[in-house]
């Protein structure tokens, strides 16, 4: 629209031109002039008026503009300050999450670092206090040993002798003896508190020695009252792989094979399933002698009866509790846990065809027997049918071994300190 009237102002102000010249032509120019003059000033004015107009109503029009653009980036701002303050809090909350999770993790670390020192001063602590004691414990096993060598030497070891009974009748028909060391003040010293030190020295073999010596005499000793009982005498399993000491304990037996039928030698069922050749083989030549076998410590009832028939094992001591512990139901039938395919009370039956007895040692209670009574196991042994009795001074007395059985199986081996 500007450029429209615009462009007939122009036309305007050439006709204009065009009449001033024609005037001038013809000589009429102070007419031409002053109506020249005039309706130039009139063009003039309403040129600007028009101007005016347009320059107001184009200004009205940017100031709108102008207000809407305004309006629209204070709309934006607004927005731009909300984001911004909504940035602000996240962060600030981000930033305090951070900062307290970094706080709890420092804590944590202290805490750790703290308890690792603890525990590395009480370990250290434990150390000094475990190395003070194994020192001590050095000088005692060398005291202890001593102790042993004197025991040895001295013939201050005891034979205890503990009934087997038949069941139901409870009638004894054997004897387990057991070996027990005195000291110098007469402190009587149990097997797990020198075994330890005396089996590294090769004193077991020794103790066994002298324990089968005086098992030996106790047997005739019954014999002579016409009592037909065997005594179950325990044997270690490096006493029958040493091959110095086994000579001279078959050498003994042999001279007393009559009593091959009261005597039955006993070790446990570590020891004769980790039995080697040599073992073996010296356990052969007491069977050829007509002795017997026995295992304690039984564990496993898994047993490999072939092999216990070919070692001429006789016997199998089971403990009454850790036996009734295995029973459990299955399929409406009574099995021990170890042989699941096998009805309870035909283990022992099972056991006979192999000519293998049980018996149910350390039985302490009645309600035990009961038990072990369904099982059909025909002994026992236990507190329940008596405790190991040590053997009377006089009967030891004459239990002793002679002087020369003495110096050649156990002073030889006691040797000078």
């Amino acid at each position: 629209m500007q450029r429209l009237t615009l462009a007939l102002f122009g036309a305007a102000y050439f006709c204009i031109a065009l009449t001033v010249a024609v005037l001038l032509g013809q000589g009429a120019l102070p007419i031409g002039a002053a109506l020249f003059v005039g309706t130039l000033a009139g063009l003039v004015a309403i040129h600007g008026l028009i101007l005016r107009g347009f320059e107001s109503g184009a200004l009205r029009g940017e100031l709108e503009n102008l207000r809407e653009a305004q309006l629209i980036l204070a709309g934006q701002l607004e927005k731009i300050d909300a984001r911004m303050s909504e940035l602000v809090e996240t962060v600030t909350d981000d930033a305090l999450r951070r900062s307290e999770a970094l706080s709890s993790e420092v804590h944590m670390l202290e805490d750790i670092v703290q308890r690792m020192g603890e525990r590395l001063e009480h370990n250290l602590t434990h150390q000094v206090q475990v190395a003070r004691p194994a020192a001590g414990r050095s000088a005692q096993s060398a005291a202890l040993l001593d102790t042993v060598r004197d025991a040895l030497a001295e013939g201050r070891v005891d034979l205890y002798l503990q009934p087997v009974v038949s069941l139901p009748q409870r009638r004894t028909v054997f004897y387990e003896s057991f070996s027990r060391l005195r000291d110098d003040t007469g402190r009587v010293m149990m097997p797990a508190e020198y075994l330890a030190v005396a089996e590294p020295e090769g004193l077991v073999a020794a103790i066994d020695n002298l324990l089968l010596f005086r098992c030996v005499q106790i047997v005739r000793r019954l014999a002579k009252q016409d009592r037909k009982v065997g005594i179950f005498c325990n044997i270690s399993l490096a006493s029958l792989a040493d091959e110095n000491f086994f000579p001279q304990f078959l050498e003994f037996l042999s001279g007393n094979k009559d009593l091959a039928g009261a005597l039955i030698f006993e070790l446990g069922q570590a020891a004769f399933e980790s039995r080697g050749a040599v073992e073996a083989r010296h356990m052969a030549r007491l069977a050829d002698l007509g002795f017997r076998f026995s295992l304690d410590k039984v564990i496993d009832l898994d047993l490999d009866f072939q092999d216990l028939s070919r070692a001429d094992v006789k016997f199998v001591k089971v403990g009454a509790q850790m036996m009734l512990d295995q029973l459990e139901e299955t399929d409406g039938r009574l099995v021990l846990r170890s042989l699941p395919d096998l009805h309870a009370s035909d283990f022992a039956r099972l056991t006979r065809r192999y000519g293998v007895e049980v018996i149910a040692e350390k039985v302490e209670s009645e309600r035990q027997i009961v038990d072990i009574l369904e099982l059909d196991i025909a002994f026992g042994q236990g507190h329940l049918f008596g405790e190991p009795r040590a053997i009377r001074d006089a009967v030891l007395a004459e239990a002793d071994p002679p002087a020369d059985f003495m110096r050649t199986s156990l002073l030889r081996r006691v040797g000078a300190r």
